[in-house]
């Protein structure tokens, strides 16, 4: 696809000319929440609160539109005014104007520089974000990229370019961000078993629950098909569709689970063992294939109650990076300081 163009520059207007970008690189906004019932879906980004954190580290709403990255990596070449980023995400190898920086960073391009993001040593997703109006099409109000379809704002490509109004260059934020401790996918899964079990011998949960899963190398926007023991089905595949909601573990007739994910379908014909738990889900989509997995059910009431806690954590995160000690720390070291008295250049 061709990128979303300008017709000419202004001194508030900034470029990103794509040179690189690996498949699945798409624009994400927050998702179309709400729209299942109409047979759309939500979209949005794989790693919710890495996208969001991304998008607050540079002055952003957390909800806003930014570029998802894919093990692919990007090639990203600023051009026409300087525009301060954000990368937020997994372990990606990250450089900016030629210096190496931490995967979780800030740091102000200049026209003519590159940014570069590359896959590192975990992680399958990553988002940059830009400190201005990231233009972008939108299909039902929303620029989260359905990729199948190609609705949304669409798949990135090398040579596309990529406008970005009232662009700032802000580089007080310029700097490396604490990555939080519990994003990345280590540890049991959290599963609500589960609203389809019946339609599963009596042993299968037991069987999802007691040995790990290999996450294979079908895996996209839509799911990851797992490879392990199979739960067994009873009759199961002649049911109707029902809906289907992200974080579902899908079982077809080989017996064989699939993780929905952001681009699910929005109905289903195949029973569904299980439900992961939503944070959960944010983390185990940075396991990559070959990766292991293993499920540990919880109550619905506890699912909750630990939801509403997350959600709780999560935005106090959200808010550590948006107001991070040292995220002006630039702008200290340029100022002057004697007797009290300073003057800011």
């Amino acid at each position: 696809m061709s990128g979303p163009t300008s017709s000419g520059p202004t001194s508030s207007t900034a470029t990103l000319h794509v040179e690189r970008a690996g498949a699945l690189t798409t624009l994400q906004d927050a998702g179309r929440p709400g729209l299942l019932r109409f047979g759309f879906p939500a979209s949005g980004p794989m790693d919710r609160f890495a996208h969001a954190a991304a998008n607050v580290a540079v002055g952003r709403p957390s909800g806003s539109t930014a570029i998802e990255v894919s093990l692919g990596g990007i090639a990203l070449r600023c051009a026409d005014a300087p525009l301060t980023v954000a990368v937020c995400g997994g372990g990606f190898a990250v450089t900016c104007a030629g210096e190496r920086r931490t995967a979780w960073s800030v740091c102000t391009l200049l026209p003519g520089d590159t940014l570069t993001v590359a896959a590192g040593p975990w992680g399958s997703w990553c988002y940059v974000a830009v400190a201005g109006d990231l233009v972008a099409h939108r299909w039902m109000g929303s620029t989260a990229t359905h990729v199948r379809s190609g609705l949304g704002g669409g798949v990135l490509r090398a040579g596309d370019v990529i406008v970005v109004e009232h662009a700032r260059a802000d580089d007080a934020r310029d700097g490396a961000i604490d990555e939080p401790a519990d994003l990345r996918p280590a540890g049991p899964m959290r599963v609500v078993l589960g609203p389809q079990l019946d339609r599963f011998a009596p042993d299968a949960a037991a069987t999802l629950l007691g040995a790990p899963y290999v996450l294979t190398a079908a895996y996209d926007r839509m799911g990851v098909r797992l490879d392990g023991l199979r739960p067994a089905l009873v009759d199961a595949l002649a049911i109707p569709s029902a809906p289907i909601v992200r974080g579902s573990l899908q079982v077809d007739g080989d017996g064989l689970p699939t993780l929905l994910l952001s681009d699910h379908q929005t109905t289903g014909g195949y029973p569904v063992i299980a439900t992961l738990v939503a944070d959960d889900v944010d983390r185990v989509v940075q396991s990559r294939a070959g990766d292991e997995v293993r499920f540990v059910a919880v109550e619905p009431a506890d699912a909750v109650r630990e939801a509403r806690l997350r959600a709780a954590r999560r935005a106090q995160q959200l808010d550590a990076v948006a107001h991070r000690p040292g995220a002006h720390s630039a702008r200290l070291l340029a100022t002057n300081l004697i007797d009290g008295v300073f003057h800011d250049e």
